[in-house]
This record gives C-alpha cells, sequence and structure tokens, in this order.
C-alpha cells in the first residue's frame, strides 16, 4: 500500500510517539482511525450511488480494463508505430449551403441576389 513497508510503517509510529508524546497520541490515533472510517463510508456511498444510477449496467462494467496503471506509454507507442495505417476512404465533402445555392442560380441562368444600396 503505497510502497510503505513493515520497517517504515514502525517508523513513522516511533515517529508519532516522540512528536505527539504519549499523551496525545491515543487522541490522534482516534482521529484516524474515525477518518479512515469515513472515508470507507463515503466510498461504499459513492459505490452504492453509482449502481443506482447506472442500473443492472454497473454489475457488468470491467473496472479493471479501466484501470489508468495498466496503461504503459512505451507499450501504446510501439503499438501505434507498429500498426498499419489502412488507407481509407474520405467521406465526401458535404457543400455549404452557400454553395449549393450558387450553383443552382448558376444552373437557372439567374445571378446571385444584390443589393447595390447594402454596405
Amino acid at each position: 500500500m503505497f510502497g510503505l513497508t513493515f520497517e517504515k510503517l514502525l517508523l513513522i509510529g516511533v515517529l508519532a510517539v516522540f512528536l505527539l508524546g504519549p499523551e496525545r497520541l491515543p487522541y490522534y490515533a482516534s482521529q484516524l482511525a474515525k477518518g479512515v472510517k469515513n472515508l470507507k463510508r463515503m466510498a461504499d456511498g459513492a459505490k452504492d450511488r453509482m449502481r443506482e444510477e447506472m442500473g443492472p449496467d454497473f454489475d457488468d462494467v470491467d473496472w479493471k480494463k479501466l484501470d489508468p496503471r495498466q496503461y504503459d506509454p512505451r507499450r501504446i507507442i510501439r503499438e501505434a508505430l507498429v500498426e498499419e495505417v489502412a488507407p481509407t476512404k474520405a467521406p465526401p465533402v458535404s457543400e455549404s449551403a452557400y454553395l449549393k445555392r450558387k450553383r443552382r442560380l448558376e444552373a437557372e441562368g439567374k445571378s446571385a441576389p444584390y443589393d447595390p444600396e447594402a454596405t
């Protein structure tokens, strides 16, 4: 958990005893326990709310697949560079309404309306 080994946790505990003193240590330990319980309750509440809002789809989601720690930028770049890019057919470019109207007027032999008094 966060790279904390038993030795590091023991060192943190010894430092807490010296810095806080034996009188205040039980109070701060209980506050830490309350904070952890509160955090766990909030996480469970968020999970319940997600389950409530998503409905039956919540259980179908593969949450490990969405874990950002699994992404290795080197692997992603390697796969992107190795991947053959297949030539794609460009989608047809749609004309703007202005061009469509201009072509229609030219086909009818009319010019676009022009107001000489317009600025």
